[in-house]
């Protein structure tokens, strides 16, 4: 029963990019929670521990509460409080000085993960006429979309929700920790876990056996790196055995017998002597797939790091091509958005980034444009050579949206001197974090309980309302930093609201609903629909679902999925695994943090306060290493400091260590950013020559005692 005063109010988290459906607890005007809603049809109640602690984000008093610029040489901490109007002014000059003297090109943006602000950002860009946006979205989710487009038209999603009457029998869990992390692709990892409790059978795909993998009916322990050995092999089972469903691939696609071809060479015997993998069990999971009707792939961030990770992710997809699950119900579906609302996301709903501004000839001065040529993006490492070689010419400011760079980025140290290069850095955030440190001007960005907006999901079957309940200090949600700075620098055509309400109005213009009304609502749902494809065909050239892809062949690549050795390897680089004997992975999610988020949250850090490298128990006692120790881990890079975890989900060749660690509460400006950030590890090797993945996922290593 609710006191007076009391009030609940819907609303939906961005504590990550996945979006569950919350309820707010407000007492005399002031949040009290945030819980899950139980009526929220993406969740079910669900929350995860970084939902909960929203409300310590919220009043956390290391927040940034206004505008800062920096007073002091970059790194020194010294900074002056300044007003929004002189922030803003400040920025748009600069930016137009730097555009009119040597060309809107000089000028680069960044952002980090997928939040509401994503394709706002990118009109930002488009409509300042710079080609140069770059990002981690090489190694998380991009590849997976490039792919996806390419083979099938549409980024297929999990059917979990059961519109068709159906749910699934079998789900094909692929490099995705999503029970642990809370949320992959905008899907809630609750999800997964009532798709075990109705008894769909699992089958899981990692190195190490996280959670889920309790529950599976096949746990397919892979050496790190070599996914496409083994989705390659399972296709070579699915082929052979006959397995595939004939209708649909006579019907419905491209390429069948140069496939059958391609993998007949691929049989388990070979492939699962190269992913350390049983041939029996290639062939158990292959099977088990194919023959559970319907099934669908729950694949994640650990498929799009690694040097093959374009093909290794075409040849999984196939998987679901070949066996039929394509948009059928309970498979891999092409959701269908709510009618009539402009979705922000920007893979849903290309348009809103505004394309056209930026013309041609501007698109060809893309730092490496040439090099990727499925990656529409600057690729990070190419941006570092561009700023430090000032060819093929200089970057003279940096617009950093939500990004810390030193944490998320290869080679963090050769990313600090290139921000400290840069004569201009603007940096949003809502923290001083390492990267902030290097910036000239601070915006204090707004929490997701401190926004209004309208949200759609990488699913994209609903949208679902946010609501502003709390103000910290002068705290500017993100799309009314982007729409303030445009229109001060002449973009009121393209940028024509004047509150982040009246963009929600906006978005939602179509409808028939206005912002206020959805409030009531809380939710818009699509009209699910399966098989589209048998009504247009699927969005590619041939009208068909392309296992040889006819798109990569015009681009002059292999229009099928084939084996590459990871760069570094005992097999590929014999002599260095002398030196490195073994094999470390990375980039895995931890489940009270996202990214590099949330360590200055204290009920997060009392949940995991340490960065942790896993080991096999064989493999540490041998070099003398027990539980809870400080260990050095190196590679040919670096090295870095993190505390040994014993367990026996890890094979003894392997290690995995955690991914975006630095310790707010260590001395600025550095923060301790070098101290155990995995990245001090990477950078510098063979990247995917389609879209620039770099093999975070699998490289060589040596640990011992600290």
């Amino acid at each position: 029963m609710k006191r007076v005063g009391e009030t609940t109010v819907k609303s939906t988290c961005r504590m990550c990019h996945g979006g569950c459906g919350t309820l707010v607890h407000m007492k005399e005007g002031k949040v009290q929670k945030v819980t899950g809603d139980p009526e929220s049809p993406t969740s079910n109640g669900y929350i995860c521990a970084k939902g909960r602690a929203s409300v310590e984000l919220l009043t956390h008093p290391e927040r940034l509460r206004f505008p800062l610029k920096r007073v002091g040489k970059k790194g020194e901490n010294k900074w002056q409080r300044i007003s929004w109007d002189e922030a803003l002014d400040t920025i748009a000059n600069k930016f137009l000085r730097i555009k009119r003297e040597f060309g809107a090109e000089s000028i680069a943006g960044t952002q980090g993960t997928g939040r509401p602000y994503t394709a706002l950002f990118q009109r930002f860009l488009n409509c300042l006429g710079t080609p140069n946006r770059t990002g981690s979205i090489h190694i998380c989710y991009h590849p997976r979309l490039a792919a996806s487009r390419m083979t099938c038209g549409v980024f297929p999603i999990c059917d979990y929700y059961g519109f068709g009457g159906v749910y699934p029998q079998c789900v094909l869990v692929w490099g995705c920790n999503i029970t642990e992390s809370g949320s992959s692709d905008g899907m809630c990892g609750y999800q997964l876990t009532q798709a075990a409790r109705r008894g769909a059978k699992l089958i899981v795909v990692d190195p190490r056996k996280i959670n889920i993998a309790e529950k599976a009916d096949h746990w397919v322990q892979l050496r790190p790196g070599t996914d496409d050995a083994l989705a390659l092999g399972m296709l070579h089972v699915i082929i052979r055995e006959g397995l595939y469903d004939k209708e649909f691939v006579r019907k419905w696609t491209l390429g069948f017998d140069e496939l059958a071809e391609r993998v007949e060479r691929f049989s388990p015997e070979r492939m699962g002597e190269i992913a350390w993998v049983p041939a029996n069990t290639i062939r158990a999971a292959a099977r088990t797939y194919a023959t559970t009707k319907p099934a669908c792939i729950q694949w994640g961030v650990g498929v799009d790091q690694n040097i093959n990770s374009f093909q290794t992710i075409r040849a999984i997809l196939l998987l679901s091509g070949l066996t039929g699950n394509i948009d059928v119900p309970g498979g891999d579906v092409f959701w269908v958005p709510p009618a009539n609302v402009t979705l922000q996301s920007a893979r849903l709903n290309p348009s809103i980034m505004l394309p056209q501004k930026l013309p041609p000839e501007m698109r060809a001065k893309r730092i490496g444009a040439d090099k990727y040529k499925v990656f529409d993006q600057v690729h990070p490492d190419l941006f570092l050579d561009a700023v430090l070689s000032e060819k093929p010419y200089p970057i003279r400011a940096l617009f950093i949206m939500g990004s810390n760079m030193l944490l998320t980025r290869s080679d963090p140290l050769r990313t600090a001197r290139a921000l400290k290069k840069i004569d201009f850095v603007v940096a949003v955030d809502l923290f001083v974090t390492p990267t902030v440190q290097l910036a000239d001007i601070v915006l204090p960005s707004a929490s997701w309980l401190e926004t209004d907006d309208v949200t759609d999901f990488l699913t994209a079957w609903c949208v679902q309302i946010r609501q502003k309940v709390a103000t910290v200090g002068e705290c500017w949600d993100d799309k009314q930093i982007l729409i303030g700075l445009a229109r001060r620098m002449g973009m009121e055509n393209e940028f024509p609201w004047g509150s982040v309400r009246e963009y929600c109005d906006w978005v939602l213009k179509d409808s028939g609903f206005t912002f206020g009304e959805l409030k009531e609502l809380g939710i818009l749902k699509g009209e699910m629909r399966y098989r589209k494809y048998e009504e247009k065909g699927f969005a590619t050239p041939s009208g068909k679902f392309e296992l040889r892809c006819s798109t990569l062949e015009s681009m002059g690549y292999d229009p099928l999925p084939s084996f590459v050795e990871p760069p570094e390897s005992p097999y590929a680089t014999p002599e260095l695994f002398k030196h490195y004997p073994l094999i470390i992975t990375t980039g895995g999610r931890i489940e009270p943090f996202f990214c590099s988020e949330g360590r200055q949250i204290k009920s997060l850090r009392k949940l995991h306060p340490d960065p942790q490298v896993e080991m096999n128990p064989a493999t540490a006692s041998a070099l003398g290493i027990g539980e809870g120790d400080w260990v050095w881990v190196e590679s040919l890079r670096g090295r870095i400091k993190q505390k040994a975890r014993l367990t026996e989900r890890i094979h003894p060749s392997v290690v995995h260590a955690e991914y975006g660690w630095w310790f707010p509460e260590a001395n600025p400006p550095e923060y301790g950013f070098k101290e155990s950030n995995v990245n001090i590890l990477t950078g510098g090797m063979p990247c995917d020559p389609h879209t620039g993945s770099e093999s975070w996922r699998s490289f060589l290593c040596k640990v011992y005692k600290a």
